[in-house]
């Protein structure tokens, strides 16, 4: 397991900070993107996708009712989110599964909640929003 830190300061650090790190991930890649309602998990969607060259940042959105978005022309980027689905039964219709196969980075907001249906090979995210505004960004790699 490896464990790095970062810190930024501004929603366009996060956003670059996130284009780099994803800009060297090898898809099937699957994020687990963890953190408070505000902490900034959607701003470093936006980064993500403009780091894979899927979308520009401004193009990216909260998932939260639809619950998955898809950038790019081929599916590069899945942008999920669990936070309204309270059951098992409910996160399991998303197909999650066939996503996890294809060639592509899936970014999962509210997935620690159930972990019994993620892969074991993962990136987590954990962004932590401090009340002088900064970020403070945990990347761990598992296994």
């Amino acid at each position: 397991m490896t464990i790095r830190t970062f810190e930024t300061r501004t929603e366009e650090e996060t956003i670059a900070l996130a284009a780099q790190l994803a800009s060297a991930w090898v898809p099937p890649c699957v994020v687990l993107l963890i953190g408070n309602l505000g902490a900034g998990k959607t701003t470093f969607a936006k980064g993500v996708a403009s780091g894979i060259g899927a979308a520009r940042p401004e193009d990216v959105s909260s998932p939260t009712f639809p619950l998955i978005h898809e950038y790019g022309e081929d599916g590069e980027m899945y942008h999920i989110d669990l936070y309204r689905l309270d059951t098992r039964e409910e996160v399991e219709t998303l197909g999650l599964d066939e996503l996890f196969a294809r060639p592509s980075i899936v970014l999962l907001e509210w997935a620690e909640r159930f972990p019994e249906l993620l892969p074991e090979n993962r990136l987590e995210i954990r962004i932590e929003a401090r009340e002088d505004d900064t970020r403070h960004i945990e990347l761990t790699e598992l296994p």
